[in-house]
């Protein structure tokens, strides 16, 4: 770690690089103008105080943090590393994917870092600047070891190492200029430290001009306004690869409705995979990790950062088409909670009276009349019902569904070629 003198410190002596690496070493004098650009900041739900974060200043009044840091967060204050604190007036994008969150002050305004913008060579040194102390400030020393793909989303792997509490703060390259954001994630058994690329915020910024939002939202939660207006929405479609699947939105499944559209209008399903295939049964998407996912990746594990509260009614039952949320097992998960961002669509098949009838002895449930009918007739999975909230159904392309359903997959039922669900658009 180099120990940086805030003031008066003569510049480091010039020391020959690396064919590959950026000419110019920094100068600590830069890091003493960048520390009010950088930002600690604390969330409260109310008056209590939740966590200590960080984030750094990319625009007029803009500056982006770790969205994880905001759950169940409804206000949160900012302090400057150059003196002076502001509380945040809300978001203005979020990348769940990415992990990011374009937040706006209310008044405090600070140069923003420059953001770099290309390829960066492996072996380029980075630096990991800490709070100042005294006249001295701590940057600790590394380089980009490789890039690589972690929950998902593409990283970059850096050798400077920082403690959990420390993510959030922006790695800078030899120039000067913001490789990205620092944060540690475990990929496979192994902890990294990384670098959630720049060019992640720059895309955040081209939505910096969208509505500023509450920071309560940021955890699921929607305005009521918005949610009165998600009932009046006729549907949405599935724009996949292999064709398009348009869904109609229950009503009486408001919560996982108004999620739902938030998380299409925030594209986070844009360029997500299909998943999980399993014939006769379900189609499955809605998992973060499978944006950038290589082909043996193990893929399905990452949401949006929270879960939703079981919505389980005998009323609704996983016929053909029927539209549900995964979950983990019960173990793990007493209380039903459903997964944040992933669905499935129900290709089903059609039973038996006997297999109904096994069923039934099995989970100790009791089909009606109308979904026995149903289960013989037009098919569907009833070994979900009473375990699964079910928020929608197909209205239109369900020729699409059974396409998918179809499709050659491996042991995990992934695809063995990837299918993609490209956008959702809403149908007002």
């Amino acid at each position: 770690m180099l120990l940086l003198m805030a003031c008066g410190s003569p510049s480091p002596e010039k020391k020959s690089v690396e064919k590959r690496e950026p000419a110019v070493n920094p100068d600590e004098k830069s890091f003493t103008s960048y520390l009010p650009s950088m930002v600690t900041i604390t969330t409260y739900d109310g008056e209590r105080r939740l966590e200590e974060g960080f984030g750094f200043f990319v625009g007029e009044g803009m500056v982006v943090a770790l969205n994880s840091q905001f759950n169940n967060c409804n206000r949160a204050v900012i302090a400057s590393w150059g003196g002076g604190d502001d509380e945040l007036a809300g978001f203005l994008a979020v990348d769940r994917i990415n992990n990011l969150v374009l937040l706006k002050t209310r008044s405090m305004s600070h140069p923003p870092l420059k953001l770099y913008s290309g390829e960066v060579p492996v072996g380029a040194i980075t630096y990991l600047c800490g709070q100042q102390t005294g006249n001295i400030i701590p940057v600790n020393k590394g380089r980009v070891l490789q890039e690589l793909t972690a929950s998902g989303t593409k990283n970059y792997s850096i050798s400077n190492q920082i403690a959990w509490g420390s993510e959030g703060r922006p790695v800078f390259l030899n120039n000067n200029e913001v490789l990205g954001v620092a944060i540690v994630r475990m990929v496979q058994i192994t902890r990294e430290t990384l670098a959630i690329p720049s060019a992640a915020i720059t895309a955040l910024l081209q939505k910096g001009n969208q509505p500023m939002q509450p920071l309560s939202q940021l955890s699921g939660k929607v305005d009521p306004a918005i949610s009165a207006a998600n009932a009046r929405i006729k549907g949405v479609q599935l724009v996949t690869d292999m064709g398009n699947i348009t869904l109609r939105l229950f009503n009486d499944a408001p919560e996982y409705r108004d999620n739902f559209l938030k998380l299409a209008r925030e594209h986070y399903y844009d360029s997500l995979l299909w998943h999980r295939v399993i014939a006769g049964f379900v189609v499955q998407s809605g998992a973060a990790d499978t944006r950038h996912a290589q082909h043996d990746d193990v893929v399905g594990w990452k949401g949006p950062g929270y879960t939703l509260p079981a919505d389980i009614h005998p009323r609704v039952f996983h016929r053909r088409g029927a539209v549900g949320v995964p979950r983990l097992p019960d173990e793990q998960n007493r209380h039903k909670r459903s997964d944040g961002s992933q669905f499935y669509i129900v290709t089903g098949r059609i039973y038996t009276d006997a297999e109904l009838n096994e069923i039934e002895k099995e989970k100790h449930i009791r089909f009606t009349p109308q979904q026995r009918e149903t289960y013989r007739t037009i098919g569907g999975a009833p070994t979900l019902d009473n375990e699964y909230s079910i928020f929608g159904e197909v209205i239109g392309g369900m020729d699409v569904a059974d396409r998918i359903n179809a499709v050659e997959v491996k042991g995990d039922f992934r695809p063995k070629k990837d299918i993609r669900l490209l956008k959702v658009k809403i149908l007002q």
